[in-house]
């Protein structure tokens, strides 16, 4: 199939850390491809209505509606904004692949919810969608999570290990024998973006610049690490359920200045990556990093002091755009449910098998 040939998808990934949507339209045949990139911002109501909904709530149903409704208004821009982006008419793409925005994950009772309403979106941009991705993962028993690293496995090497830093960490552990481990490891943004929004009015700690102005709080940060969330062994996924406000409420955070307080929740993402990549990546050859959490040089600097002599890099580095990762691969994930292909790995998710991610609505 010649590249003029191949089917044109557009991914679209809305995040745990709320920032905004993610688009980008790509090819995956011959080769994986991406052909043009878009960023749409998160309104601040939107996102405040979305921090809700990770809570039980009254009336939440109706209010997570409304919020879905939105949703498909922004995500319909950001697929404008890419095919404006590469130059190209609706007509030239096969489908969308949406990846929802998470509101609840609790694969430990059966079940996740991803929103964006997406019929409305197909009837917004006329095009075929393809979202749900997580569910089926986890009607077989998985986690639902994550679902990249089998992505990751066609762009990176045997001994990688890919670390996405979006509002949750999570890791990819390409094994030299060829096999594929991934998991959540714990926060990566979330609790660094509420602290700073917090104490600085502002929504994130642009390059980590006020982490590094802190000191870290041994005690605390052994504290915050002996939580049974940070033991447990793969499969395992875990998002704002897990960590949010009420989890820092536990931790004495008045005993220490804020901007100590922000240099040791700095180094408990690093330092939970880290021990994952020690106790399951044996003989790792370099850490790959991609999301927002790359751009934080005080978070990338404590991780390579974690890992010592081995490389921390960002993908980039490699040739792959880190901050459109994620939706590269779920453009990926949309390909291979039109390909009648599975979409997940069960080493990763604890599945019981391999499945079909997805659900389709016709334009």
């Amino acid at each position: 199939m010649s590249d003029t040939d191949a089917p044109l998808l557009i991914g679209l990934m809305s995040g745990t850390s709320l920032d905004g949507v993610d688009a980008v339209l790509a090819r995956f045949e011959p080769q994986p491809a991406m052909l043009a990139s878009a960023f749409v911002p998160m309104p601040e109501d939107l996102k405040q209505a979305l921090l809700v909904l990770n809570q039980a709530q009254p009336d939440e149903l109706h209010a997570c509606q409304l919020a879905a409704n939105q949703l498909a208004q922004l995500y319909a821009q950001a697929v404008r904004q890419v095919l404006h982006q590469a130059g190209l008419p609706v007509s030239q793409v096969r489908a969308i692949a949406n990846h929802g925005q998470t509101i609840r994950h609790r694969p430990d009772r059966g079940y996740t919810v991803q929103i964006g309403n997406h019929a409305l979106l197909a009837e917004l941009t006329g095009l075929p969608v393809i979202g749900d991705f997580r569910s089926r993962d986890v009607a077989a028993g998985g986690q639902g999570a994550p679902l990249v690293p089998a992505f990751h496995k066609g762009l990176f090497q045997p001994g990688d290990g890919v670390v996405n830093i979006g509002g949750i960490s999570n890791l990819s552990w390409l094994a030299h024998d060829g096999s594929v481990l991934g998991f959540d490891c714990g926060p990566g943004n979330v609790l660094l973006d509420h602290w700073c929004q917090r104490h600085l009015g502002q929504p994130f700690d642009a390059g980590g610049a006020w982490a590094a102005q802190g000191q870290v709080q041994p005690a605390l940060l052994q504290a915050m690490l002996s939580s049974p969330i940070f033991q447990l062994a793969p499969p395992k996924s875990t998002g704002r359920d897990d960590f949010n406000p009420d989890w820092l409420s536990r931790w004495p955070l008045a005993d220490h200045a804020p901007v100590d307080v922000q240099a040791t929740l700095c180094a408990l993402t690093a330092q939970a990556i880290v021990q994952d990549v020690q106790r399951h990546c044996p003989n790792i050859k370099r850490v790959l990093v991609c999301g927002g959490g790359a751009r934080n040089a005080c978070l990338m600097a404590a991780l390579q002091r974690g890992m010592g002599a081995v490389p921390v890099m960002r993908t980039d580095q490699v040739g792959v755009p880190g901050d459109w990762l994620e939706a590269f691969a779920f453009a990926w994930l949309g390909w291979r449910y039109l390909q009648d292909l599975p979409g997940n790995l069960p080493s990763v998710t604890g599945a019981r098998g391999e499945r079909i991610l997805g659900c389709y609505y016709p334009a």
